[in-house]
């Protein structure tokens, strides 16, 4: 099965920036669309973002829309999530996962560690 590798995580004061990175060693990330979860404690996974893999469209979650910013480099085989004006409630481990679309609810890919991203004064 398709393994992810998150990154770029870390501790960010609010209103900082961070750029997270998804790939997939040995797989080419290019076929598939990929979604952005986050992972807050005591709370459920939820979805960020996805881009897909057929015209690049993309969506966001409604709290996240004009602040993060999903792409893919296809020549980099990655994909990342450039994450501005972040708030303390954006604390949470981000993860990446791989479907055949965007809308679609299975996904292709295991979920991998995750990268975690604090904001904090």
């Amino acid at each position: 099965q398709l393994r992810i590798v998150e990154s770029g995580g870390g501790l960010v004061q609010p209103g900082g920036s961070l750029r997270l990175s998804c790939a997939a060693p040995g797989f080419t990330l290019n076929y598939y669309a990929i979604g952005w979860f986050r992972q807050a404690p005591g709370k459920e996974r939820e979805g960020v973002s996805c881009i897909s893999s057929s015209d690049g469209s993309t969506n966001y979650a409604d709290s996240v829309k004009g602040r993060f910013t999903i792409s893919r480099d296809n020549a980099k085989n990655t994909v990342y999530l450039q994450m501005n004006s972040l708030k303390p409630e954006d604390t949470a481990v981000y993860y990446c996962a791989a479907k055949r679309s965007c809308g679609s609810t299975g996904f292709v890919s295991s979920w991998g560690q995750g990268t975690q991203v604090t904001v904090s004064s």
